[in-house]
């Protein structure tokens, strides 16, 4: 039987080379097709970009370069403390690299001018406006106090008494201010805080933010007046009622009363009880917006918990920003 021709060996040089797989053509699919000629940039016109808070096209970017450049030297160069990305972002309106881009597009004012150099420095005196709107970079504090009698709830009195400033200077570096009040030989609860929007609503009366007080009086206290303070009485500024009324503890002390109420009226409580004769000896907050003054001696103040602050703002209805 014939053997069968053996099949030739080659090494790699000898091994012939498939046609189009030349060393220069080697994995170039495109070889004997005509290469496809580049897109061109279709024409930018005026408008044609979004403006977003994140990001800028390549044309608003360039159009921010140039503001920058030749933006005026007083918001470029300035003598401000502060950076303009960190005093928007510590506003609470976005986190500091947003700013920029809020910065960027043209929605930020200082002074009522426009400002989009990023480097723009400001001052704590400076008018910066987002979208119009005045923004705070202060950090919002909330401080509550156990207010002692003979103190005077004002920032500053022209008789050098005592105030319930002096309680509450080491509280926090932001000035803070008292929502409300108290008189001076009152006692209890009084907020301090620089959020001017919470304050205004926390002392509004369409809002009847909880109030309650323990009263110790000079003498018994008829049950009869009770009914006629919870019903409701006329002074010389209008109509009054408690929202609620009831001897102290188990009512066996007449001389002391616990007394709910949401008017801010100057004086409110004492002049309820004088009304029928009565002398207040000892008026004290005992609750305040669903604030206690437990763990909290007289005299001593403490920061609220975010808890409470949202509950504050939640009665309010005020939006809460995160």
């Amino acid at each position: 039987m014939a053997k069968s021709p053996q099949k030739p060996k080659f090494n790699k040089s000898s091994k012939p080379k498939s046609p189009g797989r030349t060393k220069s053509s080697f994995g170039d699919k495109t070889k004997g097709k005509p290469k496809p000629k580049p897109r061109s940039k279709p024409e930018e016109k005026d408008g044609d970009y979004k403006r977003t808070h994140l990001g800028l096209s390549a044309k608003r970017a360039k159009e921010v370069a140039d503001a920058k450049e030749n933006a005026p030297e007083k918001y470029v160069e300035s003598n401000g403390d502060i950076r303009l990305n960190k005093y928007v972002a510590n506003s609470g309106i976005c986190s500091r690299r947003e700013a920029d881009g809020l910065i960027a597009a043209g929605v930020v004012t200082v002074n009522g001018v426009t400002v989009t150099a990023l480097g723009t420095k400001v001052s704590a005196s400076d008018d910066v406006r987002y979208d119009g709107q005045r923004i705070n970079p202060e950090k919002y504090q909330y401080v509550l106090l156990n207010k002692p009698k003979d103190y005077i709830t004002t920032m500053n009195d022209p008789q050098d008494r005592k105030t319930v400033m002096i309680l509450v200077r080491k509280a926090c570096k932001e000035r803070i201010f008292p929502v409300g009040r108290l008189d001076r030989m009152t006692t209890g609860l009084l907020l301090f805080t620089n959020d001017g929007d919470l304050a205004k609503k926390l002392t509004h009366p369409k809002h009847e933010v909880q109030k309650i007080y323990h009263v110790v009086l000079d003498q018994k206290v008829k049950p009869a007046h009770l009914k006629q303070i919870r019903e409701g009485i006329e002074l010389e500024d209008g109509i009054i009622q408690a929202d609620d009324i009831a001897f102290a503890g188990d009512g066996s002390n007449q001389f002391e009363v616990g007394i709910e109420i949401h008017s801010g009226k100057n004086r409110i409580v004492r002049r309820i009880f004088e009304h029928f004769g009565y002398q207040v000896v000892k008026l004290d907050r005992v609750l305040l917006a669903g604030l206690t003054k437990k763990d909290l001696p007289r005299g001593m103040h403490r920061h609220l918990t975010s808890k409470e602050v949202a509950f504050l703002k939640m009665q309010v209805g005020k939006r809460l920003i995160k």
